[in-house]
């Protein structure tokens, strides 16, 4: 199974902001969409950085209620770890695994932002794959 399996399944929406956006928008904007991350780009496309609930945490931790008013800019992660869409589920989990990271924009060649997976689609994947495999497997057993 590959990265573009999982968002042929999941959809390839993604949340953006821009990095001048407060990091009250962006708060709001991760309740609003029900997300963990949203992709700070200044056009959609290109990814300037990462935003994570973790991050306005650090934020608010750093700089005390102050910290809404600041450009999402000053909290976002700007080293961005991305995959491709043809990176299989082995792939990605060993590298959300090995950086402790929960949210993985995708590229496509040209990198341009074309998906993002989430640690939940990581696992959601795998466990439709090893359902699948049991099924098969038990089927086998049963001589169907």
């Amino acid at each position: 199974m590959n990265v573009q399996e999982i968002l042929s399944a999941k959809g390839s929406a993604v949340a953006t902001i821009d990095p001048g956006a407060s990091l009250a928008d962006a708060s709001a904007s991760l309740r609003d969409h029900g997300i963990g991350a949203l992709i700070v780009s200044a056009n959609g496309s290109t990814i300037g950085g990462i935003l994570s609930e973790r991050d306005v945490v650090r934020a608010l931790a750093a700089h005390g209620g102050s910290t809404l008013g600041r450009a999402v800019s000053t909290a976002m992660s700007d080293d961005v770890v991305t995959c491709t869409p043809g990176d299989t589920v082995d792939q990605l989990m060993a590298m959300m695994t090995d950086r402790r990271i929960r949210h993985v924009p995708v590229t496509d060649e040209s990198g341009s932002l074309v998906g993002i997976i989430s640690i939940g689609d990581v696992v959601k994947a795998r466990l439709g794959q090893l359902e699948h495999e049991n099924d098969q497997l038990y089927g086998y057993i049963q001589g169907r």
